[in-house]
């Protein structure tokens, strides 16, 4: 899977969020100062292009869908964190996390309840 750029992203978040938008959608939901039509426009194609978008013609106009699921891309992004800088391993990557974010004792138990919680979930077997 490619990478994004920022500015790819942020309108991926955008059409996540919406599920299906057009460009003036898009912009609506950008922050002040707005982008220029033709500036997003260009950022979807080539978000087609990358393979993360797809279209639907609606009249005039296009209407614009991830075809990649934001779970996917952030789960990919990640391993691309941990490998690049952490060398593969979580535990230095949660532990310059929690270094670098000033994580209390009732955060850090939190997140170790959720992971238990889903190591039990996996661990069950169907009948």
């Amino acid at each position: 899977m490619k990478q994004l750029t920022k500015a790819e992203e942020e309108v991926m978040q955008i059409l996540w969020d919406l599920n299906k938008a057009n460009v003036a959608a898009v912009i609506e939901q950008l922050p002040e100062p707005k982008p220029a039509y033709n500036t997003v426009s260009t950022i979807i194609r080539i978000l087609e292009n990358k393979g993360f978008v797809d279209h639907i013609q609606k009249g005039k106009g296009y209407i614009y869908f991830p075809i990649v699921n934001k779970s996917e891309y952030s789960n990919q992004s990640l391993n691309k964190i941990l490998h690049g800088y952490f060398q593969g391993s979580f535990k230095s990557m949660v532990s310059f996390f929690v270094k670098k974010n000033d994580i209390s004792l009732n955060e850090m138990e939190a997140i170790l309840n959720e992971l238990e919680q889903q190591e039990d979930e996996n661990s069950q077997v169907l009948p």
